[in-house]
């Protein structure tokens, strides 16, 4: 059991989150645990409690329905690296440099000078941990990138970016900035005893601990064990991973594997006497991707997929348990995004963030006991590479304002090159369109709603603005693609022995 010695700053802590929270003020005096589960490319409507009615996952379904569910939780970004990113920041995360997904040694990276939630949280007595996908950086032993010890880490189990060559056997791990070197297993499995080694071994049971687990799952390459795949009939075309299943197989088992890893960790949480004490945010870094090689991700009909900053890309899945507090499942109505995961924590662990870190999220905790968010700012995202002819957007409650930039989005890429610099320092916002989300994210009501329209372009404009004033320029170069060899060798491989 914690020992935790509550000072004047704390005692007034206790106060503040049992007025959020009723009830709290009867739990004990000692700040919680905190873990964030953050899934890779799974959408919107690829699990269950969101409804599926195809996908099998058990373990989460149980989560939601004994917890809190967001039916209006976003991404901090349309993809990986910059949704990381703003959910590890607070800030949307063009602030902090990062455009566009980390290539493999890209001089992109979370720089030094940022303020991680993991810092604040270790700094103030949390025990810090991260296991699976970083995507911050790009590369996990090179010392001149900031790893995951020097943004707050104490400990550290993942991959600069996928697991490679597959989630099945990956060769390309990183523990504490050490390669690891082939291991045995998938992905989700590795990543959830590392988390598990870690409670048990690694951890003091004396002092509260903040856990970072990054689920690989769904994100090609995909290879998932055949308990999982022999679930579903087989449909469509042999997945180019695994040719002994189908793509839809593949995908769907790929889900039901993580959410059976997620389960074995609930239940070890469980087994050391923790859950009680533990708040628990599981979430998604976008949405669907959608692929050609496995097009069975669900956004469940919401607009675009992965990549856009309309719904189906942004919109994803969201839900909070914390026993000893949140006593009666709820379904919450109301638009959080990863950005806002800093201050919800640093609020629960009694830590003020200092005004200096320009936050752009906003702490969700007071929503938790019915209370309405404080929001300084509306919701924000921003990326020139996006699908479809919008590449900014801003939510304010049941409102959504997107704009277009002159001469629309960049071709499909990884990581950020000169030319696209330039066009991004100096983007225009050249067009808008206002959508009511209680309606359809289809229809522009600008003419019907014009003084909404005028206020919300205003408001964008004005966040645009400061944006822009602290988006860095990083180093010309060019990408050597080894992450692209790697999966290319690997396809071409399986492709010779179906030969």
């Amino acid at each position: 059991m914690k020992n935790f010695h509550a000072t004047s700053f704390q005692l007034l802590w206790i106060v503040c989150i049992g007025a959020a929270v009723p009830g709290l003020l009867q739990a004990k005096d000692s700040r919680p645990n905190l873990i964030v589960v953050l899934c890779d490319d799974l959408g919107y409507g690829d699990l269950g409690c969101y409804g599926n009615q195809i996908v099998k996952t058990p373990n989460l379904d149980q989560f939601a329905a004994n917890g809190l569910k967001f039916t209006r939780c976003y991404s901090a970004a349309p993809n990986c690296s910059p949704a990381r990113t703003g959910l590890m920041t607070g800030r949307t995360p063009y602030r902090a440099g990062i455009h566009n997904w980390i290539p493999y040694n890209s001089p992109m990276h979370v720089r030094a000078q940022e303020t991680t939630l993991a810092t604040l949280l270790q700094k103030s007595g949390y025990q810090t941990c991260h296991v699976g996908k970083w995507h911050m950086n790009g590369n996990l032993t090179d010392k001149d990138y900031p790893q995951p010890a020097d943004h707050g880490f104490d400990w550290s189990f993942g991959t600069q970016n996928n697991a490679l060559p597959c989630h099945k056997n990956p060769v390309n791990f990183v523990r504490n900035g050490k390669a690891v070197g082939s291991l045995k297993g998938y992905a989700a499995d590795l990543v959830t005893d590392e988390a598990i080694d870690w409670l048990d071994e690694q951890r003091n049971d004396e002092e509260p601990f903040f856990l970072f687990v990054a689920y690989h799952e769904p994100h090609e390459p995909i290879a998932s064990d055949h308990k999982y795949t022999e679930l579903y009939e087989p449909q469509g075309k042999p997945s180019i991973y695994d040719p002994e299943v189908t793509s839809f197989q593949a995908h769907h088992g790929n889900i039901t594997q993580m959410d059976a890893a997620f389960g074995r960790l609930l239940k070890h949480l469980e087994k050391r006497g923790l859950r009680e004490d533990t708040i628990l945010f599981f979430t998604s870094d976008n949405g669907p991707a959608i692929t050609s090689a496995h097009p069975h991700g669900s956004t469940a009909g919401l607009r675009n997929k992965k990549g856009s900053v309309y719904e189906g890309g942004i919109r994803v899945p969201g839900m909070i348990q914390w026993p000893r507090a949140l006593t009666q499942p709820q379904v919450l109505d109301i638009p959080i995004s990863g950005v806002d995961v800093l201050p919800s924590f640093c609020q629960l662990a009694g830590i003020k963030p200092p005004k200096s870190l320009n936050l752009d999220g906003a702490s969700f905790i007071g929503a938790l006991g019915g209370r309405p968010i404080r929001r300084s700012k509306p919701l924000y995202w921003q990326f020139h590479g996006a699908r479809g002819e919008d590449q900014i957007a801003i939510i304010k409650d049941n409102w959504k304002l997107v704009g277009q930039f002159e001469g629309g989005s960049l071709p499909p890429h990884g990581d950020i090159f000169a030319e696209h610099q330039e066009r991004i320092h100096s983007a225009k916002i050249t067009r808008y369109q206002l959508f009511d989300l209680s309606k359809n994210e289809m229809t522009d009501v600008q003419d019907e709603f014009s003084g909404v329209s005028r206020q919300l372009v205003a408001e964008m404009n004005r966040l645009f603005s400061s944006v822009q004033a602290d988006n860095p320029t990083w180093p010309a170069w060019v990408w050597p693609k080894e992450e692209g060899k790697q999966i290319r060798a690997y396809v071409d491989s399986l492709k010779t022995k179906q030969q």
